[in-house]
């Protein structure tokens, strides 16, 4: 009998040290969600992965995108090199609300490089049509929670 009182309290520990575990990652998990959308985020927090951003892709699922996490506000131009498919991009302040909106940017733009009205901390990269589909303008807020440091 102690030794499955024993076996019990031990699997007991076992369990509540993975949940504490658990909790604790997904308190500091970062977070880009809009409403009750929880966006499936890829962080561009590097001076090369920033330049990258999703050139490359042949597709981008619409529920997913990246952000790319800048050092300071600044106007950030976003061009379309190496890209093979269309995207949205979103220029958000340090609090992410929407600073300007380029949408359904195609592939074929490059050279051309696109600028925000307005300084800017962040830069959000989708799938063509996302600001069209889930009502995204200028003024909406994301809610940016945790999000990862950056390089300059």
């Amino acid at each position: 009998m102690a030794r499955w009182i024993a076996s019990l309290l031990i699997g007991c520990v076992i369990i509540v040290g993975a949940l504490l575990v658990y909790r604790t990652y997904a308190l500091n998990e970062p977070v880009v969600k809009l409403d009750d959308l929880s966006l499936k985020i890829e962080f561009a927090t590097t001076p090369a992965a920033r330049e990258k951003g999703l050139s490359g892709r042949e597709s981008i699922p619409e529920d997913s995108g990246m952000l790319l996490v800048f050092p300071k506000s600044e106007r950030y131009g976003i061009w379309m090199k190496d890209m093979l498919v269309p995207i949205d991009i979103f220029w958000l302040d340090d609090k992410g609300q929407v600073i300007s909106i380029a949408s359904d940017v195609a592939a074929s733009s490059f050279p051309n490089v696109f600028y925000p009205a307005l300084p800017t901390h962040y830069v959000l990269e989708t799938a063509a049509g996302f600001a069209r589909m889930y009502g995204v303008a200028t003024g909406t807020l994301f809610s940016l929670k945790n999000l990862p440091n950056v390089s300059q």
